[in-house]
């Protein structure tokens, strides 16, 4: 409990450091379209995410086994690996996957899964998240988890694994993502390509993938989790 608290508080430094340095980047001109997002999220997740608001998205967590994986960073297939490891383990030890529930938390710089391939291409997501495409071995321009090819995933000893997120949302895991994160990383990307940043926020979530949840923020979605009596996995 120790170390997942010291975890914890050196990677929510990294995300305060994160929104430092991204408004430092910025100029108060282009700091302004930030603070007209500031109508109540539970309209904005309507307009989102087809009338559902995150806490009734929540309220669908009822396995028997819960559990909640807070992923700040890529962590290269971790995100997606330990959910179906925890959900392999479970049927091995007489609970399906459908008794189960798993929330996968997409934080920090670990959001662009939640994005379509047209979102990547065309704010080279691989590129600025530091994400390599694993057939290429260069910057990444697909999310490489969203519909992936037969045969993408192997693991050492286990062979083949289902870990797109469509297949693991197939078997019933629930992915989010932070609109926090959402709004600081579009806003310094979209001064970095020398676009409105409102405009690059509106885009992006127009792309966001079926199925996800666009929560207030991270760490919310992990409270939310965790009040939902989830147990606490940190990606990484």
């Amino acid at each position: 409990m120790k170390d997942n608290k010291f975890k914890q508080t050196t990677h929510r430094r990294g995300f305060i450091g994160a929104i430092a340095a991204g408004a430092a980047a910025l100029s108060m001109a282009s700091l302004a379209p930030l603070h007209l997002h500031a109508e109540p999220f539970t309209e904005m997740a309507k307009d989102t995410n087809d009338a559902e608001t995150p806490e009734e998205w929540f309220n669908k967590i009822n396995g028997k086994h819960r559990i909640v994986f807070d992923a700040t960073h890529p962590e290269e297939v971790l995100p997606f690996a330990w959910p179906r490891v925890f959900l392999i383990t479970n049927d091995k030890t007489g609970t399906p996957a459908k008794d189960c529930s798993v929330v996968v938390v997409l934080r920090h710089s670990a959001i662009p899964f939640a994005f379509e391939d047209r979102i990547w291409q065309k704010y080279n997501f691989g590129k600025k998240f530091k994400i390599d495409d694993s057939a290429t071995k260069t910057a990444s321009l697909r999310n490489p988890f969203w519909q992936p090819k037969k045969g993408d995933f192997k693991i050492p000893g286990v062979g083949e694994v289902q870990i797109g997120i469509n297949e693991l949302q197939a078997d019933g895991v629930m992915f989010c993502v932070c609109d926090m994160a959402a709004t600081v990383q579009s806003a310094v990307i979209a001064k970095d390509m020398k676009l409105d940043a409102a405009e690059v926020k509106k885009d992006w979530m127009t792309g966001v993938l079926p199925g996800i949840m666009v929560v207030p923020s991270g760490v919310w979605a992990v409270g939310r989790a965790q009040e939902h009596n989830c147990a606490y996995c940190f990606v990484g």
